[in-house]
């Protein structure tokens, strides 16, 4: 591919008189991680499909009987078990017979589960108050084919009624359950149900008794996400200075309740269930990871507080450049609404997945489900999934907003702007780089955490006062570089190289290193915090999102696992927050991309004019005179408008 360089060189006349448009139009790059991707995505929806035929998600739903009906719907038979197959539709709430006796344990299954139409808040002594409960409330408590007018009368009321007293019992959202009042049946019932289920089970369980509180975080996130955007369209120095403030407090805040809820698990001497003991492991290792975050956050705020002006002014030189075209605001909101129908498909098909089995007809007429283990072990192709989609909706978001912010920026007549750039950059996308957005997601997911290592560790070793620089490590340098030097390409600028020059992802990135490298490292340092300062956005929503599931989830946490659902509450609202304010980020990383191929291009003559705002110029070169006047005699510095020493983006 010829360089972008070329594209002005023709003669200045030529490149006066005509509008730059991105190559994206030469050829499909990375068609064949798009077939990957469909291949992927082939499986997934065969999981779907089967899990979805095989399970029945309505079970964890509404909860169900031991006769295989489905509570507060309506049920078709089960071949063998003359009790199924009946209409609940009124009977919305499951009631144990026996769950107060201690022979439950040892049969090896469950007491007999009813569904009922409501829970006996009062203990019942007598068949004859388990008959009037039932005549009075319409909740007959004995087994479906015992009438109540022979609740009193039957020979056989003794096993098909539940063993005297009836202890108190209250609905619980944890699958529609009455949940025994009385301490010692409450324990017993707890260590029945619940320890005996496998870990999968008690994740769903968790995941479905905190349904109500995840989708309502997740709104939270999206309302805390929606007034971060707005904050940084309007951004200033006190806002700043509040929005660091607040990161600052709200990540000790949320270290602190970590800790604390962990001290107060260890010495709960009521801690007996496997619910508990999970959630205290988690507990401690969301504690130490938190932790570690907090302290490398603080330390990254310290360090970095001294650029705080210039990143303002940038901000404001990016919201200027957003202005222009403010539907890129909106872009969000359809990346949200897609991101929100993908989770709900992905969480009806986990449910799907846990309750995967096949009925079979045990003794009594009583039907239990035998799980499919090779469907439910897919777990993890199905995580894959959702972590790898995820990134791509958001992917195709920023090449879309990288695409337009492009085509804008090389346009030569300001007062006749490109028309529709957005949907111009959605049909290029489209036609021409699903592949790169695909195999974009997909690496630099997989190489994120690695290469912040690598890079950190390398940065260390180049340091000119270091131990390691002064030859007594050259070894362990040389060794440390071959990775990094395939990872340092792989970052977010190579979608704003795909705009510009059309190529493939690997390609893009590298061309996207080599002109950034040629910038003033000062320049690029103040870009990095203002990219700080957004993710510290980001970190804020999620704060405020896992604080409100630690005091929501912490109500009930002896019947649920609910160090899952807070995960998931963590990454919805990291990835709803990132959806948001990954706009300023990436018209921000673009404008130094195209601010760096501008200048490798031209020179600020009357012949090979600048493209950039002259705004944005000056800011360049006061950062750069603010910087020259700190270390003199910098080779770094950026250029005059006599020469550069930047090139463009080459292939």
């Amino acid at each position: 591919m010829q360089c972008l360089g070329a594209e002005y060189l023709v003669s200045a006349e030529k490149t006066r008189q005509r509008e730059w448009r991105p190559q994206l139009y030469r050829k499909c790059t990375d068609t064949a991680w798009l077939v990957l991707f469909f291949l992927f995505w082939t499986g997934l929806v065969f999981i779907m499909g089967y899990s979805v035929v095989a399970g029945a998600a309505g079970r964890l739903l509404f909860g169900y009987d031991s006769f295989g009906n489905v509570c507060g719907k309506r049920n078709s038979p089960v071949e063998g078990a003359p009790l199924s197959g009946q209409d609940m539709t009124l009977k919305k709430h499951v009631f144990f017979m026996n769950a107060c006796n201690l022979e439950v344990k040892d049969r090896g299954h469950g007491p007999t589960a009813l569904c009922v139409s409501s829970c006996p808040e009062k203990q019942l002594d007598t068949l004859e108050e388990v008959q009037l409960f039932a005549n009075t409330n319409g909740s007959f408590l004995c087994v479906y084919n015992l009438n109540s007018f022979n609740y009193t009368q039957s020979s056989s009321a003794e096993t098909l009624c539940p063993r005297l007293p009836v202890p108190p019992s209250k609905p619980f959202p944890l699958f529609n359950r009455c949940i025994p009042q009385t301490p010692e049946c409450y324990s017993l019932f707890a260590s029945v149900l619940i320890n005996d289920a496998d870990t999968l089970h008690r994740i769903l369980s968790g995941i479905m008794a905190g349904r109500d509180t995840i989708l309502g975080l997740c709104v939270f996130s999206f309302a805390l996400s929606l007034a971060m955007l707005f904050a940084f369209r309007f951004i200033s120095t006190l806002l700043v200075h509040i929005i660091i403030s607040l990161v600052i407090l709200g990540l000790l805040f949320v270290c602190g309740v970590l800790w604390w809820l962990y001290y107060d698990y260890t010495n709960d001497l009521s801690t007996e269930l496997d619910t508990e003991k999970e959630n205290m492991k988690c507990m401690l290792a969301f504690a130490i990871i938190t932790t570690i975050l907090t302290v490398v956050l603080l330390a990254l705020i310290f360090t970095l507080r001294k650029r705080i002006k210039l990143t303002v002014e940038l901000l404001h030189i990016t919201n200027k450049a957003i202005s222009s075209y403010p539907f890129l605001l909106f872009q969000p909101l359809w990346t949200f609404a897609i991101l929100i129908l993908f989770w709900v498909l992905w969480v009806a098909v986990l449910l799907s997945l846990g309750t995967a089995g096949t009925a079979q007809v045990m003794e009594g007429g009583q039907v239990d489900y035998k799980p499919l283990s090779g469907i439910r072990y897919m777990w993890w192709y199905h995580l894959i999934g959702l972590i790898w989609t995820s990134e791509f909706i958001l992917v195709c978001q920023r090449m879309t907003v990288a695409g337009a912010m492009v085509t804008c920026y090389f346009n030569r007549n300001q007062n006749d702007p490109p028309a529709r750039p957005i949907l111009s950059s959605l049909f290029i996308l489209f036609c021409y780089h699903l592949g790169t957005a695909v195999k974009g997601s997909f690496l630099l997911t997989v190489t994120r955490i690695p290469r912040v290592i690598f890079m950190y560790i390398y940065n260390t070793l180049k340091e000119p006062h270091s131990a390691w620089s002064r030859g007594e490590f050259r070894c362990s340098y040389c060794g440390l570089w071959c990775p990094p030097r395939y990872l340092y390409h792989l970052n977010q600028d190579a979608y704003t190289a795909v705009a510009i020059n059309g190529t493939d992802f690997c390609t893009s990135a590298k061309d996207a290193h080599a002109i950034i490298s040629k910038n003033s490292s000062h320049l690029t340092s103040v870009n990095c915090f203002g990219n700080f300062v957004i993710f510290l956005g980001k970190v804020l929503v999620v704060c405020f999102s896992v604080f409100g599931g630690l005091m929501a989830f912490n109500y009930n946490r002896a019947l649920q696992v609910w160090a899952i659902p807070l995960l998931l509450v963590a990454f919805f609202a990291y990835v709803v927050a990132h959806s948001f304010l990954s706009v300023f980020e990436t018209v921000l990383d673009t404008l130094f991309l195209c601010f760096a191929v501008d200048l490798g291009t031209n020179d600020g003559s009357s012949e090979k004019p600048y493209f950039m705002d002259p705004g944005f110029l000056s800011f360049i070169k006061r950062t750069n005179n603010c910087n020259n006047a700190r270390s003199q005699g910098h080779k770094d510095s950026l250029p005059n408008e006599e020469g550069t020493e930047l090139q463009p983006v080459v292939r």
